[in-house]
């Protein structure tokens, strides 16, 4: 938390290395949850940093982190466990996939995002809902402009827009913030491909 309020990488490699330590004593074989949540956690230590640094190689291992906490981190085990994770690893993926060329991990990033709203309904967790939804809808919106696709645009588009009201009339406003200044470049999308029909 102190290296996402400051502006260095210094706390959160810190925070990678804490969490591999930890991993050394918290193993699969021994607390297999345990286990998963610091995967988890690693990843999004990693995912943060990434956001600081250029190249792939940190979303790599974010990916990873997150496959690796998906094992034990199931959805009959802990189903909303797993879909967070699911929503974090759509995360990674989606920022791996703009990063490269290609439409390979947007499209698997999609189906992350799909996969943790099965878990994360609008009726059961209505604000983690909104937030899946929404990163979907942005993940979409990369894959459309990979793609030149004007309809997914659009659904995009509204996703994102959904996302926005529900998180608003829930008081999140820091979450809201992200998907508002989605906006206008899925309007100008949506314009430039045609899709707003």
């Amino acid at each position: 938390r102190l290296g996402e309020r400051e502006s260095g990488t210094v706390r959160l490699e810190e925070a990678v290395s804490a969490y591999r330590a930890a991993l050394e004593e918290w193993t699969r074989e021994r607390v297999p949850l345990q286990w998963a949540t610091t995967q988890n956690n690693l990843g999004n230590a990693l995912l943060r940093l990434c956001a600081r640094e250029s190249g792939t190689a940190r979303l790599e291992e974010a990916v990873a982190a997150y496959r690796a906490a998906l094992e034990e981190l199931t959805r009959e085990r802990v189903p909303l466990d797993w879909a967070a994770t699911q929503n974090n690893l759509g995360t990674a993926l989606r920022r791996l996939g703009e990063r490269e060329s290609g439409a390979e991990r947007l499209e698997e990033a999609v189906a992350a995002f799909r996969a943790a709203l099965e878990e994360w309904t609008r009726e059961r967790v209505p604000l983690q809902w909104a937030m899946s939804f929404g990163n979907l809808g942005v993940a979409m919106l990369a894959l459309a402009d990979r793609k030149g696709d004007g309809a997914l645009a659009r659904q995009a588009l509204m996703q994102i827009e959904t996302a926005l009201e529900t998180l608003e009339a829930g008081g999140h406003e820091a979450f809201a913030a992200f998907y508002r200044a989605q906006i206008p470049a899925a309007r100008a999308l949506v314009e430039k491909l045609g899709g707003g029909g």
